[in-house]
């Protein structure tokens, strides 16, 4: 029979060698009662076996089996039981079966070893549990045997969503049991604040795990969890009560408790009261022992404002810090200032006056004062500007609050947090440096006025606030939003000291909210006011659109309509996209492609124009792109269709690796263009803020979804820490607002930076998408802005790729502005005939084709479409050709001619000469006139030659007589002499 030996089943005794023990649980749920000798060589004299208590037995709380009577016995006075549970609240050393265990699943960039992270556990602070601070996973385990259903709770903090806590149980074989996500990951809480989480347990062996694991994308460091308080229900019984440790006490037998002593009183283990400390020394809540007061210094004391008195005065008071520890009759200790002068009080905040009392009271409904003077009304043709402002500090307003919350939960509560100073309000001392200090205002809700009613932008209200830090260690200040006190979130965090600079901050949804300020001048569990100095200022607060907010000043607004039956000075709502027209106090629609981005809608200059190459939606609320774009250069127009390209996209870059090499990824989606306007981008973080079901469709989505033109997320693969799922955190909104496509490098001050990617060597220029985030960071106080280089690429396809700066791997190289490449076929112009020539074919057998070819390369998509292919009759010779040829026939049939007649005239010269000639010889004879060498039937043509009006013929006979005449002086002569003949 196997026997079952544990520390909290032991119980000795003086008059005993022996202890009592109950052997395993057979299958018929019985056990017995065994002796087992302290001495293990001694057996003799033993009590035998007898049949012990069923294994479902337990006592309630307070009590403990006592194993000689097997009966429920209630504990002492000075300890406590929790029946048939465990509790561990002591963290002064990790209590005994926790154990550490620290992992680092990744490896590096290249496959080598990471840093180890043997270093990495859970730390104990006294009060509770600390995680650890790094990138490391560190699980916290403790192995416990239900004997019947129970349930495990824990008391923790968690107010950094950027490390993963979760908490889950695994069975005896290592499978782990299953779990809901809300119960499995933790729930984020306020900074300060603790919570309570319940897993109920199986019977058997049940393995609890909690495991943490930092990212430091961003390089900042996180916020650890703290833990305490860890109770465990369903173990079979408790045969000893546990002692009160040091600085606690239970007064009562039976306690199921015990209580941490007051302040200036003490207590060892196992107390039933508490001892006072001696006058010269001191203990806080819950203290061991007491320690010397030191001497009182500047550190011990702070300041306030009294309230205004009946003659409108107010002073400064100083007190001591509560509890005081410090003595004031010694050398070199400080003594408590003197009451300040009596100094007349600040004005009322706007929207209140200074009643007969001298306290500021709100103005009435339908009046506005500026704080100084009377409440007035509000003129005919006008509304009162509803909201709050803070900006005199000599009472905290009736809807703020201040508190003081402590991790270690020692008692700062009846300490104010913040104190009023006049023209600000500042952080308080506190009884410790890691003190969360907290300013709360409540917002009942919002509701836009008639005088704004036409903006549609999704900006219901704005808080705005002025604030400064002065930090000489590592303080934090935090603003956070509750929004339906539902969940809180933290909105921004600023880091050490800070200049006195704007936050603003816009709610995007009409709830009520609590904003609240948490300044800690250490993260670090140091009970001390070492940092007192370190504060935090703020010097106004002012939030618009309030319900039943108050009014420092009126706005015109809208009036009914004159032809309206309730024509009159009463103001109404104008439509979604229409301003107020100065001249007739009507509702006016805003211009094409204008949109109403001021913070109000009187006069026609509240319609701002949107930016080139956008246009606004219907309700004139926002400008966008409609995927269309047209550019004009060198008297060549360029029509774009980026329809293709407006589905959301997403782009994931990496893997990165921090220092210790945690791989993480960075995840953008971006809505290009098209959506009527709607921000389509979606970015979400999956589960560092689980909520309920119930919270799921109202706050959750309100917290932890992003839409926006592009936003980001860090994405820890599966792979990366080994969890069952891909984790995703840190989504922010990169572009709210589009300012417009242009193929200029710059607009409105955001620059395209084109050097960041591969030069453009195409005859198509890029367009460059500009957009911004108005929303201030601690890091960019102007808001993150994006770019969007679209550029043609014919070898992409519609959709095309996208991609960012090689030298600056997460997309931005000065974390506010993000530089994208998107190359694309559909970023090329539509085609036009400008684009595709025309290539004649040879004539061939009568018909000739006439072909289109596009221009190579060809930089163009859809548009006007290539022409078919024709073909046309023609003719083997040309036109001119024949023109030619017939030209050349003509001239060589004259010239043959002319060959001929001249041959001719020729041939009757040479024989009228040898005529002559032969005449001639014969002595004293002359031949007849007009018949000389003329053979019988020979006509005399040279008698006629000008007897009659000479013929074409004639003309050109004559010309070449010209030339005969110089040729042959013979011929001319005998042609004279002819003439002469024939005269006479």
């Amino acid at each position: 029979m196997q026997l079952r030996r544990t520390a909290a089943h032991r119980l000795e005794t003086s008059l005993k060698d022996f202890y009592y023990q109950y052997t395993e649980c057979d299958s018929t749920g019985s056990r017995w009662r065994v002796a087992i000798p302290l001495d293990p060589g001694s057996c003799s004299d033993l009590p035998p076996p007898t049949r012990g208590t069923d294994c479902s037995f337990s006592c309630q709380a307070g009590m403990f089996l006592e194993m000689s009577t097997q009966q429920c016995t209630p504990c002492a006075a000075g300890s406590y039981s929790l029946g048939s549970g465990l509790r561990f609240d002591q963290w002064d050393a990790i209590p005994v079966g926790f154990t550490n265990l620290a992992s680092f699943l990744d490896s590096g960039p290249n496959g080598e070893d990471v840093q180890s992270c043997n270093s990495s556990s859970w730390t104990p602070q006294g009060m509770y549990l600390e995680s650890n601070r790094d990138e490391c996973t560190v699980s916290l385990v403790y192995v416990v045997h239900l004997e019947k259903q129970g349930s495990v709770s824990f008391t923790y903090q968690y107010p950094d969503n950027n490390i993963l806590f979760e908490f889950y149980v695994q069975n005896e074989q290592c499978q782990e049991m299953a779990q809901a996500d809300d119960q499995k990951w933790i729930k984020v809480t306020s900074n300060g604040d603790w919570d309570t989480h319940t897993v109920s347990l199986k019977s058997g062996t049940n393995i609890l795990y909690w495991r943490t694991t930092g990212i430091l994308v961003g390089g900042k460091m996180v916020k650890p969890v703290l833990l305490k308080n860890i109770q465990i229900e369903g173990v079979a019984y408790t045969s000893e009560c546990f002692p009160c440790r040091p600085g606690w006490f239970s007064s009562m037998p039976g306690s199921s408790s015990c209580q941490p002593c007051p302040s200036n009183t003490y207590s060892v283990k196992g107390s039933s009261s508490c001892t006072p400390c001696p006058d010269h020394l001191y203990s806080l809540e819950g203290w061991a022992e007491c320690k010397v007061r030191p001497p009182c210094s500047e550190r011990d004391y702070f300041q306030i404002h009294t309230a205004c008195d009946g003659e409108g005065k107010t002073q400064v008071l100083y007190r001591w810090v509560e509890p005081k520890i410090c003595v004031e009759n010694v050398t070199g200790a400080a003594e408590l200032p003197a009451t300040g002068q009596r100094e007349p009080c600040p004005p009322c905040n706007p929207g209140y006056y200074n009643s007969n009392d001298s306290t500021c009271s709100p103005c009435p409904p339908g009046t506005h004062s500026d704080g100084t003077y009377a409440c007035a009304e509000c003129p005919a043709g006008t509304e009162p500007v509803l909201g709050y402002e803070y900006k005199w500090w000599n009472v905290l307003p009736p809807n703020m609050k201040t508190s003081c919350l402590n991790v270690g939960n020692s008692k700062c509560d009846d300490m104010n947090g913040w104190e009023v100073a006049g023209d600000h309000i500042r952080s308080g001392a506190g009884s410790s440096d890691n003190n969360y200090l907290i300013l709360s205002l409540h917002v009942p809700g919002f509701k836009v006025p008639a005088s704004l009613s036409g903006m549609t932008g999704g900006e219901f209200g704005r808080i705005t606030f002025v604030f400064e830090t002065l930090c000489s260690a590592d303080c934090e200040l935090y603003f956070m939003m509750d929004v339906n006190t539902k969940s809180t979130t933290v909105v921004e965090s600023w880091e050490g000291s800070k200049e006195r600079q704007v936050f603003s901050h816009s709610m995007t949804r009409n709830a009520s909210v609590t904003y609240t300020w948490a300044f800690q001048r250490t993260n670090h569990a140091l009970d001390v006011r070492r940092y007192v100095g370190d504060v935090a200022k703020i010097y106004s607060v002012s939030v618009t659109n309030v319900v039943d907010g108050v009014a420092s000043a009126c706005r015109a607004c809208a009036l009914v309509p004159q032809n309206s039956q309730r024509a009159g000075s009463s103001c109404v709502p104008c439509p979604a996209g229409f301003y107020i027209d100065r001249n007739t106090n009507r509702c006016q629609e805003c211009p094409p492609n204008t949109h109403l981005a001021g913070r109000h809608t009187y006069g026609e200059d509240a319609c701002i124009a949107c930016g080139p190459g956008s246009v606004s939606n219907k309700e004139h609320s926002r400008c966008y792109s409609d995927c269309s774009f047209t550019f004009t250069e060198n008297n060549r127009t360029l029509t774009f269709d980026l329809s293709p390209m407006s589905d959301v996209v997403s782009l994931t870059v990496g893997p990165s690796f921090t220092s210790k090499g945690t791989k993480y990824l960075h995840l953008f989606n971006v809505s290009l263009c098209g959506h009527e306007g709607r921000r389509a981008a979606v970015c979400t973080d999956n589960v560092t803020d689980v909520a309920t079901k119930e919270e799921r469709g109202d706050v959750a989505q309100f917290v932890n979804s992003v839409d926006s033109f592009i936003c980001q997320s860090t994405i820890i693969p599966t792979d990366g820490r080994g969890f069952r799922m891909v984790i995703s955190s840190q989504s922010v909104s990169l572009a709210d607002t589009f300012m417009g496509a242009t193929v200029e490098a710059v607009l409105s001050g955001v620059s395209a930076e084109p050097g960041l990617f591969p030069e453009n060597t195409r005859d198509v220029p890029d367009i460059n998408f500009f957009y911004r985030s108005t929303q201030v960071t601690a890091s960019c106080d102007q808001g993150r802005s994006s770019v969007i280089i679209v550029r043609c690429n014919p070898e992409k396809s519609e959709r095309g790729e996208i991609s960012v700066p090689s030298s600056c791997p997460a997309g931005t190289c000065d974390g506010c502005t993000f530089h994208f490449l998107w190359e694309s076929a559909s970023a090329c112009p539509r085609c036009t005939a400008d684009d595709y020539h025309r290539i004649e074919g040879a004539c061939k057998g009568g018909v000739q084709q006439t072909l289109f070819m596009w221009n190579e390369p060809k930089l163009c998509v859809k548009g006007v479409s290539l022409p078919p292919p024709s073909s046309s009759p023609c003719e083997v010779i040309a036109l001119w050709l024949k023109m030619g040829l017939g030209g050349g026939a003509f001239v060589a049939l004259l010239l043959v001619s002319l060959t001929f007649y001249f041959w001719k005239k020729n041939k009757r010269l040479e024989y009228k000469y040898s005529r002559l000639v032969m005449s001639a010889n014969k002595e004293c004879e002359l031949p007849a006139a007009d018949s000389c060498g003329l053979t019988e039937g020979e006509e005399p043509d040279d008698d006629v030659v000008y007897a009659q009006k000479p013929s074409l013929l004639g003309k050109l006979r004559a010309i070449a007589t010209k030339h005969e005449d110089r040729e042959s002086s013979e011929s001319v002569q005998l042609n004279s002499q002819s003439d002469r003949w024939a005269l006479g």
